[in-house]
Order: C-alpha cells, then structure tokens, then sequence
C-alpha cells in the first residue's frame, strides 16, 4: 500500500464530513484513511463510524481516550500499512484534485515530499498561502541546512513512514507544539527531501488555535520542544554540524515567535522573560550567530525591545503589525 491518510479527530463535528470527503476517492485503491476517534464528546465519533460504515475498505476507525493530537497520531502511524504517511487534521482538508497527485508524487523515491498550505477562513474566503519551503526541488539537509527554519508543519509533508519506525520517532503528547518537537528530527534520516510548488492543503484558520490561544503560560511548552530537537540531534551525532541552524531556529521559535504570541495576548506577561531568559541559558552568545545578523530588520527590532524587556513597545508594534495585515486580507 502506497498511502496512509491520519486523520485525529476531537470534537470537530462541524467540520469532519468536509474533510473526509476531501480524502474519498473510489477511482484509487493503493491508499487507506486512518481516523482516530480521540474521545470526542460531540457526535464526530458517530459521523466517523458512519462513513467507515460507508467505506469499509477505505477506511479505519479507531477509538481512544482523550490523549490529544500527538497520542492520537501515534496510533495512526502504528496502525498503518502504508509506505507514505500524510497528517490531516479533522478541521481541515485536501484541495480538489490533491489526492489524486498526492498518490502520483508517492512513485517518486523521496523520504519526505514538503507542499504549501493555502490559508483560509471559515467562510471558505481566501486568507494567504505558506509555503512549505522557501527552497524547491531536491536537497538533503546536508545541502540545505536552513530547512530547520522552515515550517515544521506535519500536515503540509507526505513522509516515509519507515522514518518514524526506524528512528523511534513518536509526536509528544498533551503538549502544544507537537509538530516542533517531531518533524525537525525527521531531517537528518531522510536521504532525498523534496519540496513541490502545490497548494494541497486547505488550512482553517478558527479562533481556537494556538496562534489565537489567551493562555500564555502554555508557551511555556515551546522550551521542552526546543530542548527535545536539540537533544535529538546530540544522540544522533548531528549537533555539532548543524549547531548555527539549530540556534537560530531555537532563536526563531521560543525567543522570537513565542514571546511575541505571547505579547500579543498579554503584553506584561512573565512568561516573556521566563522563555528568554532559558533561551540566553542555552546560547549566550547568539548574537554571534551569522543567522542573527542575516535576519529582517523587523526581527532585529523586536529582538532589541525583547531583550531589554520593553514589554509594551513589543505590544504596540505587534498591534500596527496585525492591524496592517487584517486590512490586506
């Protein structure tokens, strides 16, 4: 079997028979659908069984206590048959036409296939589009190191599923920013990485993500996924040969991205300083860093204010900068 598609489900009624339906193709037989039932409380467990009801050979339905998303991708992964795996999650779903060249792509003898996201809301209206990596065509992270800035998204990637067997690789449970925590070590076993110019995956950008999220202590979580990227590649023996991308990238996530979410949301929080001070633990010296002084002009301002803690000018350029990019969507 060429394909395996993981589908985690938990209380995502609203949104499900979408998203199976973009994974429902009669016409291929080479691919199977993994559901996993992660305790919903709503009636998504019954819209799975009745589709797996409908498609029995088509689809698997498994059903768990509630251990969220990465448990629940964990069975997925070692309950499928295929050689290639791709993660969907129960709110979103595949663009019309993408399984169809998803299955096609699988002939092809890459470790991991990286595509964009196309970003939109939950009137279906266009939002922007991410793309997976800013580098296209074939490369190894050998060859291009800077791969470790890129999203680390599971769901935009379709990966050999031998790279999480063979590697003992599992996704972190009940921790937000599963995806930082697995994906990154990926890299250093995949011999041939890919990276197509195809918008395969539709993203639902809804008030209940991470990016949206008030509870700012949750942040917290980014430092233990930046340490277990970091150990990772000590046991691996890689460290030392990617040591300036994996500081600029723990750079990037948790002094970066992570204060500023969190600035966002609560502008004196303490957690800002919490999540830099760890950071300056661990690379006291990442001004050093040749990626530190490549960066955009915008994270060097944030940078400076975030290191002196001024909290509410942090505050405020967010604010401009969100408000800018509501007015172009």
């Amino acid at each position: 079997m060429k394909l395996s598609i993981i589908i985690p489900v938990y209380n995502t009624s609203e949104y499900l028979p979408a998203c199976l339906d973009s994974v429902i193709d009669a016409d291929y037989a080479d691919y199977e659908i993994i559901v996993i039932n992660d305790g919903s409380t709503d009636n998504s467990a019954q819209i799975a069984a009745n589709y797996q009801l409908k498609y029995p050979e088509l689809i698997q339905l498994i059903s768990t206590e509630n251990g969220g998303l990465g448990a629940a991708r964990n069975h997925g992964i070692e309950a499928a048959k295929g050689e290639f795996l791709v993660f969907l999650d129960s709110d979103d779903k595949l663009a019309p036409g993408a399984l169809a060249e998803i299955l096609e792509t699988t002939d092809g003898s890459f470790d991991i296939c990286i595509f964009d996201l196309q970003q939109t809301n939950i009137d279906g209206d266009y939002i922007g589009v991410i793309n997976g990596s800013e580098k296209r065509g074939s490369f190894s992270l050998e060859s291009y190191p800077e791969l470790l800035f890129q999203p680390p998204a599971a769901c935009n990637k379709i990966i050999r599923r031998s790279l999480f067997t063979d590697n003992n690789i599992l996704f972190p449970s009940r921790v937000w920013f599963e995806d930082l925590g697995t994906i990154p070590k990926l890299y250093p076993h995949a011999t041939n990485i890919v990276s197509v110019d195809k918008k395969w995956y539709h993203y639902l950008m809804r008030t209940g993500s991470i990016t949206n999220s008030k509870n700012t202590l949750r942040n917290l979580e980014m430092i233990n996924m930046v340490e277990e990227i970091l150990e990772h590649y000590r046991n691996a023996g890689s460290y030392d040969k990617y040591a300036p991308e994996l500081e600029y990238m723990a750079f990037y996530n948790q002094f970066l991205t992570s204060c500023t979410r969190v600035n966002l949301a609560q502008w004196n929080s303490p957690v800002q300083a919490q999540l830099i001070e760890n950071y300056c633990s661990k690379f006291p010296n990442y001004r050093e860093n040749k990626y530190f002084s490549q960066m955009p002009r915008k994270y060097k301002l944030l940078e400076k204010f975030l290191s002196k803690h001024s909290w509410l000018i942090v505050h405020l350029i967010m604010k401009a900068n969100s408000l800018l990019k509501n007015k172009k969507t």
